[in-house]
């Protein structure tokens, strides 16, 4: 698959680890509280390195919460290699430590038979692949995640959710748009675990791309009625907030969807300019191309997340760009 999300890192600053540690002697939980901000810039000065170095100081004082940062980081290869056993083991500490998220973590491991690195990296390459079209390539993925596994993303961003937002073309950044209704759960690096890292895996495996090159993701929720109306994933380097975007992160190239459940009418994802709608199984996922060969954007994906008439609908979305992205 490529390089993973190891982000060129500097050095951890020596005067502020420490004042850090001065500051939070004895206090491991505020340390890796102050860990996780700085490492992704929220609400502190951005700085990965030092948020990974911190991390570890708390892990070594036998902080649980330290210890299941930890475990996302070598899931995620964030300022260092990505390594499944590192990631499981960190798991079992914060388990141990007494830690539920991790606990529950463990659990559903278990039920995915995931016990060592060689079983993370066979459940992340295995799937079957159904072909829709060639040009631009859409491919259909059933039984990409298990139920039991789809569940547990429902519950997990179920109490995040929010209005989900637009790229502004003309400010740039994110608004809230009448074009897109439903709300959604995003999940910075540090919001994630190790069960959503394994599905992200997975899913860059069916793209065929690192696994860095994928943004953050998001989990979204439509109730009856809510919709996203006609869009394109790729942007358009014609407008000026679009342009900059590309030269600072690169294209938008491709797009998974993971329906996550059943037993809701309506709710297709419309590919109007292609005559295809399609709504998954609860665990298919759909991974298909936004640009062309010449890695110019296709108008022909525009599509629409059209509105459940019964029931409510959920699943991950993932969109993929055509290089590495920074740790976020």
């Amino acid at each position: 698959m490529g390089a993973t999300m190891t982000e060129a890192l500097l050095a951890p600053d020596a005067e502020f680890q420490k004042l850090v540690r001065t500051r939070y002697n004895g206090n491991p939980g505020a340390m890796t509280e102050l860990a996780v901000r700085i490492m992704v810039g929220r609400d502190a000065p951005r700085s990965p390195a030092d948020g990974l170095e911190l991390l570890r100081e708390a892990a070594r004082q036998d902080d649980a919460a330290a210890w299941r940062h930890l475990a996302v980081t070598a899931a995620a290869g964030v300022g260092r290699p990505q390594c499944w056993q590192d990631a499981i083991d960190a798991l079992a500490r914060a388990a141990n430590l007494g830690d539920a998220s991790a606990a529950r973590q463990r659990r559903m491991l278990e039920s995915l038979g995931i016990a060592s690195a060689a079983d993370a990296r066979s459940w992340t390459g295995h799937f079957d692949t159904r072909l829709l079209r060639d040009a631009p390539r859409f491919a259909a993925h059933i039984g990409f995640l298990p139920l039991a596994l789809c569940k547990y993303l429902i519950e997990l961003s179920r109490p995040r959710l929010q209005r989900a937002q637009v790229f502004d073309a003309r400010a740039g950044g994110l608004k809230e748009d009448p074009m897109r209704t439903n709300t959604s759960a995003a999940y910075s690096v540090i919001d994630t675990d190790v069960i959503m890292q394994l599905a992200r895996a997975r899913i860059a495996r069916a793209a065929g791309v690192a696994l860095d090159t994928l943004e953050p993701v998001e989990v979204l929720h439509y109730a009856g009625g809510e919709a996203y109306r006609p869009h394109i994933d790729f942007f358009h380097p014609s407008l000026p907030h679009y342009a900059d975007e590309m030269r600072l992160r690169g294209q938008r190239v491709k797009t998974c969807l993971v329906y996550l459940n059943a037993g809701y009418e309506g709710g297709e994802t419309d590919f109007p300019k292609l005559g295809l709608r399609f709504r998954g199984e609860a665990g298919e996922a759909l991974v298909f191309d936004s640009v062309g060969a010449d890695g110019a954007g296709d108008m022909n994906t525009l599509h629409a997340g059209l509105p459940p008439v019964r029931g409510e609908k959920w699943l991950l979305s993932q969109w993929i760009r055509e290089r590495q992205q920074p740790i976020a």
